[in-house]
């Protein structure tokens, strides 16, 4: 069995490999009737297109997408969403000694483990590549909460981290980190062009907020928001941990500092603090909803690591190609796709049974 669907009424399903001829996804669950067009998704792919600064994977791809079902005269008409984005700057010759080698920290030897076959070139089904079909239906999602906005940024690059006094969301768009901290993107520079230089690369921690999520979205136990939504981030490449609210740091309180005490308000409770990051008892509280994802370092790196090949004999790899030297840093377009896409699933579960 294989799984490449995630949702339960609004459902996407991403298809194709790093190095195949085009990758895309299929939206099923839309509603129909809403305004569709390639534009409404290509400004999102260009945010994690690769090749787009120094800081990046320069491997040239312009990430077109094409609308190939789904819509008529500009419109979703209720059935599956085909989106297709061509590879048009794959290669695969740079890939000859992972043919016979593992990477360390990449999913190579877990892959032929389990299917005892693999595609080699750039990770096939493993590789970060597969997160611009995410993207693309992170937007079509998107239509369907047009009341809610998403928000997601970098907060710290191998350990140093942005100063919360200095957070200034217009930044974000102003720097090639999506960082809002202007003081930290210029450190951030100097400090990954090292690691670049060394052959080495760097984690980093992203943020997302969505705000204008209506307090009962979500449900108890197997369909909590907040589950849902640590599914869908892990389910991203490099991720290798996610937070809810205060999330590892909740554990260090008391519990009338953890509590988010709320007052009476003209529209409903106001809320004296967002420990639990909007969500309570799997379901939306009206705060804004948290989540913070660690994306671990690139594993392609040109520092030789030792490693076995397929036959079982010990040998060092060190990877050729094109590689980010922080996977991270385009990991916001991608985080902010998948809590759009749980929260679009989550609107139309709630409407489905509670009206």
């Amino acid at each position: 069995m294989s799984y490449n669907t995630f949702g339960r009424v609004f459902r996407f399903t991403t298809w194709g490999e790093s190095h195949g001829p085009a990758l895309g996804a299929v939206v099923d669950g839309c509603p129909p009737g809403l305004p569709l067009t390639e534009a409404e998704i290509q400004p999102f792919l260009d945010l994690r297109r690769p090749g787009t600064s120094r800081f990046t994977t320069q491997r040239q791809e312009p990430d077109q997408v094409r609308i190939l079902s789904g819509t008529f005269e500009g419109r979703t008409t209720g059935t599956p969403i085909s989106l297709m984005i061509e590879n048009v700057d794959q290669r695969s010759k740079d890939y000859s000694e992972v043919a016979v080698a593992y990477r360390p920290g990449h999913a190579d030897y877990a892959y032929d483990a389990k299917y005892g076959f693999r595609d080699y070139r750039g990770g096939g089904r493993s590789s970060a590549r597969e997160t611009a079909a995410r993207v693309a239906a992170g937007a079509v999602a998107r239509l369907v909460i047009p009341q809610v906005k998403i928000l997601a940024w970098v907060e710290a690059i191998g350990g140093d981290a942005i100063d919360p006094a200095n957070f200034d969301p217009e930044q974000i768009g102003q720097n090639p980190f999506f960082c809002p901290d202007a003081k930290a993107a210029a450190r951030w520079e100097g400090v990954i062009d090292a690691a670049r230089k060394s052959g080495s690369s760097l984690g980093a921690v992203i943020a997302c907020e969505a705000t204008g999520v209506p307090a009962g979205w979500g449900a108890p136990l197997y369909a909590k928001l907040d589950s849902e939504l640590a599914a869908a981030c892990m389910s991203i490449n490099a991720v290798k941990g996610v937070e809810i609210g205060d999330g590892f740091a909740a554990a260090t309180l008391r519990g009338e500092d953890n509590a988010d005490g709320m007052r009476p308000g003209e529209t409903g409770p106001e809320f004296l603090a967002n420990h639990a990051g909007g969500v309570a008892g799997g379901i939306s509280t009206g705060q804004p909803v948290k989540v913070r994802v660690a994306f671990k370092p690139t594993s392609s790196i040109l520092t030789p690591v030792p490693t076995i090949t397929r036959d079982g004999d010990a040998t060092e790899i060190m990877t050729k190609g094109r590689h980010d030297p922080c996977v991270g840093i385009r990991g916001a377009p991608v985080v902010e796709a998948m809590m759009a896409l749980v929260l679009a699933d989550q609107a139309l579960l709630q409407r489905a049974q509670c009206g």
